[in-house]
Protein backbone atom coordinates (compact mmCIF):
# COMPACT_ATOMS: atom_id res chain seq x y z
CA UNK A 1 0.00 0.00 0.00
CA UNK A 2 1.13 3.31 -0.82
CA UNK A 3 -0.01 6.77 0.18
CA UNK A 4 -0.73 9.77 -1.83
CA UNK A 5 2.42 11.37 -1.48
CA UNK A 6 3.77 8.89 -3.58
CA UNK A 7 1.44 9.95 -6.45
CA UNK A 8 3.73 10.19 -9.86
CA UNK A 9 3.18 10.23 -13.83
CA UNK A 10 2.99 6.38 -14.86
CA UNK A 11 2.04 5.33 -11.53
CA UNK A 12 -0.45 2.60 -12.25
CA UNK A 13 -2.81 2.11 -9.40
CA UNK A 14 -6.08 -0.26 -8.51
CA UNK A 15 -9.28 1.66 -8.58
CA UNK A 16 -12.73 0.74 -8.66
CA UNK A 17 -11.85 -2.49 -9.30
CA UNK A 18 -10.11 -1.50 -12.31
CA UNK A 19 -5.93 -0.49 -12.66
CA UNK A 20 -5.13 2.84 -13.71
CA UNK A 21 -2.30 4.79 -14.79
CA UNK A 22 -1.49 8.52 -13.51
CA UNK A 23 -1.44 10.79 -16.47
CA UNK A 24 -1.68 13.88 -14.60
CA UNK A 25 -1.77 14.74 -10.79
CA UNK A 26 -1.05 18.10 -8.86
CA UNK A 27 -0.45 18.48 -5.17
CA UNK A 28 -2.99 21.40 -3.44
CA UNK A 29 -2.02 22.84 -0.37
CA UNK A 30 -5.36 25.50 0.35
CA UNK A 31 -4.90 28.21 2.73
CA UNK A 32 -7.77 26.51 4.61
CA UNK A 33 -8.53 23.23 4.58
CA UNK A 34 -6.54 19.97 4.44
CA UNK A 35 -4.45 19.80 1.39
CA UNK A 36 -5.19 17.02 -1.84
CA UNK A 37 -3.97 15.42 -5.06
CA UNK A 38 -5.97 16.39 -8.11
CA UNK A 39 -5.55 13.29 -10.18
CA UNK A 40 -5.86 12.13 -14.23
CA UNK A 41 -6.26 8.99 -14.51
CA UNK A 42 -6.26 6.68 -17.46
CA UNK A 43 -8.16 2.94 -17.03
CA UNK A 44 -5.64 0.67 -18.92
CA UNK A 45 -8.09 -1.64 -20.04
CA UNK A 46 -11.03 0.67 -21.56
CA UNK A 47 -8.35 3.60 -22.25
CA UNK A 48 -11.08 6.01 -20.63
CA UNK A 49 -9.98 8.88 -18.68
CA UNK A 50 -11.56 9.93 -15.41
CA UNK A 51 -9.92 12.30 -12.73
CA UNK A 52 -10.63 12.02 -9.50
CA UNK A 53 -9.27 13.99 -5.97
CA UNK A 54 -7.86 11.90 -3.11
CA UNK A 55 -7.37 13.86 0.28
CA UNK A 56 -3.53 13.88 1.64
CA UNK A 57 -2.54 10.76 3.15
CA UNK A 58 -5.11 8.81 1.99
CA UNK A 59 -4.41 4.66 0.80
CA UNK A 60 -4.05 3.78 -2.50
CA UNK A 61 -3.32 0.27 -4.08
CA UNK A 62 -0.66 0.76 -6.29
CA UNK A 63 0.15 -2.18 -8.78
CA UNK A 64 3.67 -3.34 -9.12
CA UNK A 65 5.19 -3.19 -12.86
CA UNK A 66 8.14 -3.94 -14.47
CA UNK A 67 9.38 -2.37 -18.06
CA UNK A 68 10.22 -3.93 -21.44
CA UNK A 69 11.94 -2.64 -24.43
CA UNK A 70 9.27 -4.07 -27.19
CA UNK A 71 9.68 -3.40 -31.16
CA UNK A 72 6.34 -2.68 -32.63
CA UNK A 73 5.70 -4.71 -35.32
CA UNK A 74 2.07 -4.07 -37.00
CA UNK A 75 -1.64 -3.03 -36.29
CA UNK A 76 -4.07 -5.82 -38.19
CA UNK A 77 -7.04 -3.42 -37.31
CA UNK A 78 -7.75 -4.48 -33.90
CA UNK A 79 -4.47 -5.31 -32.26
CA UNK A 80 -1.37 -3.72 -32.33
CA UNK A 81 1.53 -6.35 -32.05
CA UNK A 82 4.72 -6.18 -30.38
CA UNK A 83 8.14 -8.05 -30.24
CA UNK A 84 9.98 -8.44 -26.62
CA UNK A 85 13.78 -7.11 -27.77
CA UNK A 86 15.20 -9.81 -25.07
CA UNK A 87 13.39 -12.88 -25.76
CA UNK A 88 11.66 -12.13 -28.87
CA UNK A 89 8.44 -13.29 -27.88
CA UNK A 90 5.24 -11.42 -29.30
CA UNK A 91 2.07 -9.81 -27.51
CA UNK A 92 -1.06 -8.00 -28.64
CA UNK A 93 -2.78 -5.19 -27.14
CA UNK A 94 -5.80 -3.31 -27.93
CA UNK A 95 -5.45 0.27 -29.03
CA UNK A 96 -7.13 1.66 -25.58
CA UNK A 97 -3.68 0.38 -24.07
CA UNK A 98 -1.73 2.68 -26.40
CA UNK A 99 -0.85 6.87 -25.52
CA UNK A 100 -0.76 7.83 -29.15
CA UNK A 101 -0.99 5.10 -31.45
CA UNK A 102 -1.40 7.56 -34.03
CA UNK A 103 2.03 8.14 -33.84
CA UNK A 104 3.58 5.13 -34.01
CA UNK A 105 5.54 3.51 -36.96
CA UNK A 106 6.54 -0.09 -37.67
CA UNK A 107 10.05 -0.69 -36.01
CA UNK A 108 9.53 1.69 -33.59
CA UNK A 109 10.40 0.84 -29.73
CA UNK A 110 8.71 1.39 -26.76
CA UNK A 111 8.58 0.41 -23.10
CA UNK A 112 5.56 -1.74 -22.04
CA UNK A 113 4.61 -1.75 -19.03
CA UNK A 114 3.73 -5.09 -17.19
CA UNK A 115 2.06 -6.63 -13.90
CA UNK A 116 4.50 -8.61 -12.23
CA UNK A 117 1.30 -10.20 -10.98
CA UNK A 118 -0.16 -11.56 -13.88
CA UNK A 119 2.01 -11.04 -16.40
CA UNK A 120 -0.63 -8.75 -18.22
CA UNK A 121 1.42 -6.06 -20.30
CA UNK A 122 -0.62 -2.53 -18.91
CA UNK A 123 0.11 0.09 -21.07
CA UNK A 124 2.75 1.17 -23.81
CA UNK A 125 4.96 4.24 -23.20
CA UNK A 126 5.99 5.93 -25.99
CA UNK A 127 10.01 7.12 -26.30
CA UNK A 128 9.44 11.34 -25.61
CA UNK A 129 10.13 12.32 -29.82
CA UNK A 130 9.84 10.39 -32.84
CA UNK A 131 10.93 11.47 -36.11
CA UNK A 132 8.28 11.09 -38.53
CA UNK A 133 8.29 12.07 -42.80
CA UNK A 134 5.37 14.32 -44.12
CA UNK A 135 4.01 12.67 -46.60
CA UNK A 136 1.05 15.22 -47.70
CA UNK A 137 1.05 18.97 -47.07
CA UNK A 138 0.39 21.73 -49.00
CA UNK A 139 3.95 23.39 -50.65
CA UNK A 140 5.54 25.26 -49.04
CA UNK A 141 6.50 29.06 -49.58
CA UNK A 142 10.03 30.29 -49.09
CA UNK A 143 10.22 33.33 -46.79
CA UNK A 144 7.35 31.93 -44.27
CA UNK A 145 9.60 31.96 -41.12
CA UNK A 146 8.72 34.88 -39.39
CA UNK A 147 5.33 33.88 -38.53
CA UNK A 148 3.80 31.55 -36.16
CA UNK A 149 1.36 30.26 -38.76
CA UNK A 150 0.55 26.69 -39.47
CA UNK A 151 -0.81 24.09 -42.15
CA UNK A 152 -1.97 20.73 -41.39
CA UNK A 153 0.56 18.27 -42.90
CA UNK A 154 0.08 14.29 -42.85
CA UNK A 155 2.62 12.18 -41.96
CA UNK A 156 4.22 8.81 -43.00
CA UNK A 157 1.77 6.97 -39.72
CA UNK A 158 -1.50 8.89 -41.28
CA UNK A 159 -1.36 11.24 -38.46
CA UNK A 160 -2.30 15.06 -39.34
CA UNK A 161 -0.15 17.33 -37.33
CA UNK A 162 0.19 21.56 -37.68
CA UNK A 163 3.43 22.14 -38.80
CA UNK A 164 4.92 25.68 -40.01
CA UNK A 165 4.35 27.09 -43.35
CA UNK A 166 7.60 26.22 -44.44
CA UNK A 167 7.68 22.19 -43.90
CA UNK A 168 7.42 20.39 -47.24
CA UNK A 169 6.29 17.33 -48.44
CA UNK A 170 9.33 14.07 -47.82
CA UNK A 171 10.73 16.29 -44.93
CA UNK A 172 11.30 14.81 -41.98
CA UNK A 173 10.17 16.06 -38.47
CA UNK A 174 10.55 15.04 -34.53
CA UNK A 175 7.22 15.53 -33.28
CA UNK A 176 6.19 15.43 -29.19
CA UNK A 177 4.52 12.19 -28.25
CA UNK A 178 3.08 13.50 -25.08
CA UNK A 179 1.37 16.15 -26.71
CA UNK A 180 1.09 15.21 -30.73
CA UNK A 181 2.66 18.68 -31.61
CA UNK A 182 5.68 19.41 -34.60
CA UNK A 183 8.91 20.12 -32.69
CA UNK A 184 11.40 20.99 -35.34
CA UNK A 185 12.27 19.83 -38.76
CA UNK A 186 15.28 17.49 -38.86
CA UNK A 187 18.05 17.71 -41.24
CA UNK A 188 19.65 14.50 -42.59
Amino acid sequence: MANTSDIRNGLCIRYNNDIYKIVEFLHVKPGKGPAFVRTKMKSVSSGKMIENTFSAGHKIDDVRVETHKFQYLYNDGEFYHFMNEADYTQIRLLEAALDKPELMKEGEVVTVLINTEDNMPLSVEMPANVILEVTATEPGVKGNTATNATKPATVETGAIINVPLFINEGDKIKVETDKGTYKERVKE
